[in-house]
């Protein structure tokens, strides 16, 4: 049933741009790749493939059934979702893959010895400034660059949450602890400056 009071999608009505799910009165067959899945607060987003729908809210307890309890940025989702009041949310995850994503990746790495900032704080220089040079949301990294020199200093996006900081732009000002790690300088602690 079309219902022209509802809001065009890419051209379409809703009931055009994504077929209904019998199973469930409301819910919607979406995919999308996972933008950033908060552990602490237990959800995240996915980025919807038909860009008309707008990004997708991950609850953790839709995971469960996966045997999961959260999941790594860039993974691909199939997903029922609902419209609630404050957007899209997932009731059902139908499929994962995470072939693409960040943990994925991670986890085929020869000698993958990652350390968390987090434990390094201790280590860690006073407040310095710096800018930030780039940061990739899909791969969980990024570099910043000391204002007194040029030298990259590696950040995990993990570091940023830590601040509250949830989207960074090239050349936006931070503070930023700094420590000696095994591949170069690392920030363990941020704050917007």
């Amino acid at each position: 049933m079309r219902n022209d009071l509802q809001p065009a999608y890419g051209g379409r009505t809703w009931d055009e741009a994504v077929p209904e799910i019998e199973s469930e009165p409301g819910a919607l067959s979406l995919s999308g790749t996972l933008k950033w899945f908060d552990v602490t607060r237990g959800f995240g987003f996915l980025v919807a493939d038909d860009p008309g729908i707008g990004d997708i809210l991950v609850h953790f307890s839709v995971l469960q059934a996966h045997g999961r309890r959260s999941l790594p940025e860039g993974a691909r989702v199939t997903c029922l979702a609902v419209r609630r009041e404050r957007g899209m949310q997932a009731s059902e995850i139908l499929s994962i893959d995470l072939s693409n994503a960040v943990e994925a990746e991670s986890r085929g790495r020869a000698g993958n010895d990652r350390i968390d900032p987090a434990v390094l704080a201790d280590d860690a220089g006073p407040f310095e400034p710096v800018r930030v040079k780039w940061f990739n949301r899909l791969k969980g990294y990024g570099f910043l660059v000391r204002d007194a020199d040029s030298a990259d200093i590696f950040v995990h996006m993990e570091t940023l949450r830590r601040a509250g900081i949830i989207e960074v732009e090239p050349g936006q000002p931070l503070l930023a602890r700094v420590v000696e790690g095994r591949k170069g300088p690392l920030a363990v602690v941020v704050n917007p400056s």
